[in-house]
């Protein structure tokens, strides 16, 4: 793994004299550095995110939210639809909190008892990013029967052949957040997965129910923790840098899968090469596993994904150099 940036762990040290309990809602300094990165990166803007009602919060990153946040939100019955080919988490979490799950990367017609909808754009493990018009419609649908519409967009810093738009961007959402939520992390952005740093935004009526379920839970973001988003979210400089180790990291081993015989597909942004060789996704899995490169089954993902295996751009330069000398030699 790349180390975390300086910017990180010097706030990380600086705040390690935490003898209190830190809040569920998140200090102000995280608050207004969450907005301000929303604004600054991807072009939303927030209900007043430090007013008594909270429009963004911080939460122990992302996949516990994503676990959770049926649950949080109070959603006894009905089903949750999320995309074709996810990251189990979504499921899991509706498995949890007693609901059904429907896979669509379509708005359904025809289930009368939909209580959440969840998109992941840039998408794990493939790397699709919805156009600002599947958004959209998305958005209409859920305002229309009133199911909230909730956006995993912890890859959206991650864009290579397009530039991902946020479910609460203006172009999709229109004047008003009604409805929607967001999900951030720092652990790609900010090579700071063991912070455990992730934020929630959006409809501040639905970010409030989360807030008062996580307060009473002890959902909490340590203390030092939230100093360090909020130094990271107000520092462009090492997301650049990680942007362009990725980069680069994607264009070898990108050509060195070809060479292999694999064809990528999507894969238009985030960490992952979603590969197929038009075959069983565990004869792949066994073909590179005898070269020295572990993947990931597409099945992991849902039925959609038994053809193609995830590569990860998260290892270091030396990996992902060997595995390009493994694959093309």
């Amino acid at each position: 793994m790349d180390p975390t940036p300086d910017v990180l762990r010097s706030a990380l040290a600086a705040a390690a004299d935490a003898p209190g309990y830190p809040t569920a809602l998140g200090t102000t300094d995280v608050r207004l550095a969450a907005a301000g990165w929303l604004r600054r990166r991807l072009g939303v803007t927030l209900a007043d995110p430090v007013g008594a009602v909270p429009s963004v919060i911080p939460t122990v990153g992302s996949k516990e939210l994503v676990a959770l946040l049926p649950t949080l939100l109070g959603l006894g019955s009905g089903t949750v639809v999320i995309p074709e080919v996810a990251y189990p988490t979504y499921e899991v979490g509706a498995v949890v909190a007693g609901l059904s799950v429907l896979r669509s990367d379509v708005p359904p017609d025809d289930v009368a008892d939909l209580v959440l909808v969840w998109l992941n754009s840039p998408g794990n493990p493939h790397g699709r990013v919805l156009s600002v018009e599947e958004l959209r419609a998305w958005v209409a649908w859920g305002r229309e029967r009133g199911v909230p519409v909730v956006a995993d967009e912890c890859y959206v810093e991650l864009g290579w052949d397009v530039v991902p738009t946020s479910v609460l961007h203006p172009s999709v959402a229109g004047g008003s957040h009604e409805g929607l939520l967001a999900v951030h992390s720092l652990s790609k952005q900010s090579t700071a997965a063991g912070y455990r740093a992730g934020l929630l935004s959006g409809d501040p009526a639905l970010v409030a129910r989360v807030w008062e379920a996580r307060r009473h839970l002890g959902l909490l973001v340590p203390g030092p923790v939230q100093a360090a988003t909020a130094a990271a979210l107000g520092d462009d400089a090492h997301v650049e840098l990680a942007r362009s180790r990725y980069g680069a990291r994607r264009a070898r081993l990108r050509a060195a899968v070809e060479a292999w015989g694999g064809r990528v597909e999507h894969s238009e942004a985030g960490l992952y090469l979603w590969t197929t060789r038009d075959e069983d996704c565990w004869t792949t899995v066994d073909r590179l596993a005898g070269l020295g490169v572990v993947v990931a089954p597409g099945s992991f993902y849902g039925p959609a994904g038994e053809r193609h295996v995830r590569m990860a751009l998260t290892a270091t330069d030396e990996r992902i150099d060997a595995a390009v000398e493994r694959l093309t030699s």
